[in-house]
């Protein structure tokens, strides 16, 4: 009897001393410079517990991953020497520790956030202060060439893998926001002036951070990340449109947990960790433009689409901390085009007429902004 109990006993203990000492591997890490920062990628293979810190003479920053190891061989430094930063570098620190060291040039502010499916930590450092990238204005306006087109990223949320929110009866916010999308993409390629480049124009997973990598890469002017809502209350319908910045509203926090893919609990605890991004955001003028294009984007879809249905809620211009606006060094925006969870709104999403409405909506609203913003003293030469 006492042998009967005695051997799950042991086998408990084993298998919980198994996983115990199991680790997460660091499968490599990657570094890019741009406009105004320099991104550090770190690739890992599943969570990891993570402290760091910041030390002088030599000034640099490391991130000490726990429970961790570094798989194969992945390169051990990448020389950057692009002001920001001399050197990233990868070590064992002990046998239970990966040390990520980011050897710092010339740096001000910089933040960390941990991403999912698939795992990565993200470090964004930032230049300090006068040595920071000129003015949006004279950086994107007044110096551009007159003959530059207007570059619009248009990202279409989820993909492949992630199909998003699911309505009711079985719609994927994947799909409706690739369609939407694209439409959108066909419309402003018709102005004169504009160049259109898609994060996704197929059914494909791309990483959160690497869509904002997309649009800083491209050197584009505007950023529209563009999903379908969701809410465990069926009734909630309407439209509501988003730019990047520190919120204490719950449902706001709700939405941007959802589409970052991570619980609402440790949104909360991860905006705390985000709020230096605040910091840059006001520096750079960053947030102002973007709240200026959430709000013409969002008075042109509610105005549009009154016309032609009933029941349109105006959720109004929001606010919260959206991974994938994260880095953006140009005015962004996230849309939300309707609640897939509601059953009279998903039957919307699924209609082509419905989808080329709000694709028009929205492509009104960036050229309202575009009329009174920077962007058209870009292509004329004039003042704005």
């Amino acid at each position: 009897m006492k042998k009967a109990l005695l051997l799950p006993f042991i086998f408990l203990l084993f298998t919980g001393y198994i996983h115990a000492v199991k680790h997460t591997s660091v499968k490599g890490f990657r570094a890019k410079s741009y406009n105004s920062h320099t991104r550090v990628v770190v690739d890992m293979d599943g969570a990891v517990e993570i402290t760091q810190n910041r030390l002088a003479n030599p000034d640099r920053i490391y991130f000490d991953l726990k429970n961790c190891v570094l798989s194969g061989r992945p390169s051990s430094s990448i020389s950057m020497e692009d002001g920001v930063l001399k050197k990233v570098r990868a070590s064992q620190f002990n046998k239970d520790t990966v040390r990520i060291v980011l050897d710092v040039g010339r740096s001000g502010n910089y933040y960390a956030f941990m991403l999912e499916n698939p795992h990565r930590l993200v470090i964004d450092v930032h230049a300090s202060g006068s040595d920071v990238s000129p003015p949006m204005k004279e950086d994107r306006a007044v110096k551009r060439d007159i003959d530059r087109k207007t570059r619009i990223v248009i990202d279409p949320g989820h993909g492949g893998e992630d199909p998003g929110a699911i309505g009711p009866g079985g719609l994927m916010e994947k799909d409706v926001v690739l369609s939407v999308g694209k439409r959108l993409g066909s419309i402003l390629a018709e102005k004169p002036g504009v160049e259109i480049i898609y994060t996704r124009d197929k059914d494909v997973f791309i990483p959160l951070n690497e869509r904002t990598e997309i649009a800083n890469s491209k050197k584009a002017d505007l950023f529209i990340s563009v999903h379908a809502n969701a809410s465990p209350r069926k009734n909630t319908r309407g439209i509501e449109t988003y730019f990047l910045n520190w919120t204490n509203d719950k449902d706001a926090l709700r939405v941007a947990a959802r589409e970052n893919k991570i619980s609402f609990r440790k949104m909360e605890q991860m905006q705390g960790d985000l709020q230096m991004i605040l910091e840059d955001l006001a520096r750079k003028n960053k947030n102002e433009e973007s709240m200026k294009l959430a709000s013409t984007v969002q008075n042109a879809m509610v105005s549009a689409l009154k016309e032609s249905y009933s029941g349109v809620e105006d959720l109004g211009v929001k606010y919260a901390m959206f991974y994938v606006l994260v880095g953006a060094e140009m005015p962004s925006v996230l849309v939300e085009i309707a609640f897939i969870s509601n059953r009279e709104e998903e039957k919307r999403l699924a209609s082509e007429k419905y989808r080329n409405k709000i694709a028009g909506a929205i492509a009104s609203g960036i050229d309202s902004y575009m009329t009174r913003s920077t962007l058209v003293a870009g292509r004329t030469g004039e003042a704005p």
